[in-house]
């Protein structure tokens, strides 16, 4: 070899590659995260297992029922009647407090407990559409829902019958108008609009 070969041969890198500066930078980038990522997961894993670890005491009362439990400070009042209590009278339905499917009575006042917090209501009194039915007889409000024919498919029916109730005790059902009005936030998707109006209507006379 001449002088110029082996200076050439010298310089050159003894593994030579195409990758450029960028290729290098993102290679490396790259190994980063993944020696990385694994850590983060193992983190926000522990976090959510010591979340979910805490719990309240909360007591109170369903359908003349006293309970006292021990639950997630995060649930709603919707999934601790459903869940824990097994009361499934109380529907799911959007679960985003517009359809009023999982209406209940708490303290005597109407509420969407799916918007609510079961440990928000520490020695409240809740009734449910379980709590209405007395030594085997029905709620005047159950009987002119079914003389009415409030309802089709009956899954909103619990929820109607308790802002009923709700309507009723406030006041709200001196014509048909204002129970539609004070009604308004219940949807019935069979559309039984009518037959409900006329059953809380009858039930008010009545009570």
């Amino acid at each position: 070899m001449n002088d110029k070969s082996d200076m050439a041969h010298a310089a050159r890198p003894v593994a030579s590659t195409d990758m450029s500066r960028r290729d290098v930078l993102a290679l490396a980038g790259a190994t980063a995260s993944v020696s990385v990522i694994p850590t983060l997961l193992d983190s926000t894993a522990m976090a959510e297992t010591a979340v979910a670890s805490i719990t309240v005491l909360v007591s109170f009362t369903v359908n003349d029922q006293r309970q006292q439990l021990n639950i997630d400070p995060r649930q709603s009042l919707l999934d601790v009647l459903r869940e824990t209590l097994d009361l499934p009278g109380t529907k799911k339905g959007c679960n985003q407090g517009a359809c009023g499917a999982c209406t209940v009575l708490v303290d005597g006042r109407r509420i969407v407990s799916c918007l609510t917090l079961a440990s928000m209501h520490d020695d409240a009194q809740i009734e449910t559409i379980e709590g209405l039915e007395k030594d085997g007889e029905l709620h005047p409000l159950q009987e002119a829902f079914v003389a009415h024919e409030g309802l089709q498919c009956g899954f909103c029916t619990s929820g109607q019958i308790m802002s009923g109730l709700g309507c009723i005790a406030e006041g709200h059902s001196g014509s048909p108008e204002e129970i539609q009005f004070w009604m308004s936030g219940n949807i019935c998707r069979c559309g039984a609009y009518p037959g409900i109006v006329a059953a809380v209507a009858d039930a008010a006379k009545r009570s």
